[in-house]
């Protein structure tokens, strides 16, 4: 018992900081939030630009969700900038209202991306090419993967329910990335038409779910929520 006491106690001295250490933490995830709304953004525009001039839908809906991302993201980013100077406070009103305007968009995606299905389908349009798809997905593999390694890092340090939630977040667009990438490489060697709107419809899943969790967090107005 007393092994047991002094074990517990030296776990939780390895998570005690100074205020200037602990702000120091805070700045570290505010900018990780920063480059993952910087990299959505990027990553939506050249995605987006080469799904329509290579007619990959599935690549489309990969960067409009890129897009959704951002907003979710200057919502992550409030979140960070709240909890950074009280870690106890409720969600306030734009967090909540970024919550909800962000589900509404998935959903939206969501629609938007069965009707461009239903299209294709009629039409018997297919990609030309799904490499620059496969190079984008490899790319935003490496990129969130790299993310939630630091943010779990800074989000376990600060024992921040938030942060490691947004982590997990990010993790759903690495097997967004996934899907789009096993698509993308499927189609290029086999050419089967359908590929694409299988990984299509996987990316509406994720962002079906997405919204979904986004709706549920601004149920739950306390920070300590769970992705």
């Amino acid at each position: 018992m007393v092994v047991k006491s002094i074990m517990i106690n030296q776990s939780a001295v390895a998570h005690v900081f100074t205020t200037e250490q602990e702000q120091r933490l805070y700045t570290i995830a505010l900018w990780l939030s920063v480059l993952t709304i910087t990299y959505n953004i990027l990553e939506g525009l050249v995605s987006v630009v080469f799904a329509i001039q290579d007619e990959t839908l599935s690549l489309f809906g990969f960067g409009v969700d890129s897009f959704i991302e951002v907003i979710s993201g200057i919502g992550i980013a409030h979140m960070i900038l709240r909890i950074r100077k009280s870690a106890h406070t409720k969600r306030d009103v734009f967090e909540i209202n970024a919550l909800k305007i962000t589900g509404y968009s998935f959903y939206g995606l969501v629609a938007g991306l069965a009707a461009m299905i239903v299209h294709s389908v009629i039409t018997q349009s297919v990609p030309t090419t799904t490499v620059p798809a496969a190079i984008i997905a490899v790319i935003s593999i490496i990129s969130m993967w790299l993310l939630i390694q630091f943010k779990l890092n800074v989000g376990n340090k600060l024992q921040s329910e938030p942060i490691i939630a947004d982590a997990h977040c990010t993790r759903v667009c690495l097997m967004m990335s996934v899907v789009l990438l096993c698509a993308s490489v499927l189609y290029e060697f086999v050419h089967i038409p359908y590929i694409d709107i299988a990984g299509t419809l996987g990316i509406m899943y994720y962002a079906w779910r997405e919204g979904k969790e986004c709706f549920d967090k601004a149920q739950n107005k306390t920070c300590s929520c769970s992705c």
